[in-house]
């Protein structure tokens, strides 16, 4: 009994204790097009929150959408970040916008599959842009059905000194499954 009341005393202490400023708070965002989901997403930086999480399929009452998830501690404020979502089907048009994004300073942070009426299932990055972070990244997008393939290709490229960021399994409307990996460096 002795042991439970000092327990009790103890989480009670604990919980008084807690930093108000740690508190977060959360965005969920959620829909089937990716010109929507970026709006959103900027809509929302502005507002100090910050990319978390991205998963794409299917949900009980939107269908198959993406779904993102964004927080901020409760006192941020929202200050010179920028998002964009980029989702395309072929790997040479993923790997030149990502190309393009970085040169105008933007990171990667995540990717999912999205959905899209017209692409099949797309390989989805999010990146973003932060004006207090220096520096640019430069990043490498390798696709390729065979796990094999994929050992030896990011094996050259961890020798050029690229490092993984992110992996996606992505099914695509013209070449099937693919396991997409994105690598990323500083620029050079």
């Amino acid at each position: 009994m002795k042991k439970m009341a000092l327990m009790i005393m103890t989480l009670t202490a604990a919980a008084w204790a807690v930093d108000p400023v740690a508190v977060h708070e959360y965005r969920v965002l959620a829909t089937t097009k990716t010109s929507t989901m970026e709006k959103e997403m900027n809509q929302a930086a502005g507002e100090g929150f910050r990319f978390l999480a991205a998963m794409g399929g299917e949900t009980a009452f939107g269908g198959k959408e993406t779904v993102v998830t964004m927080g901020r501690a409760k006192a941020e404020a929202g200050a010179g970040v920028r998002y964009k979502l980029l989702a395309a089907n072929r790997t040479s048009t993923m790997q030149k916008e990502m190309s393009e994004a970085a040169s105008e300073g933007y990171w990667y942070k995540g990717q999912t599959v999205f959905e899209s009426a017209f692409g099949g299932r797309e390989v989805a990055v999010i990146l973003e842009r932060d004006e207090a972070r220096g520096g640019r990244q430069e990043y490498l997008l390798l696709a390729t059905s065979k796990t094999s393939t994929m050992d030896k290709e990011l094996n050259e490229a961890g020798h050029r000194g690229f490092s993984v960021v992110g992996m996606t399994v992505g099914k695509t409307a013209m070449r099937g499954s693919e396991l997409v990996c994105i690598l990323g460096r500083p620029a050079q």
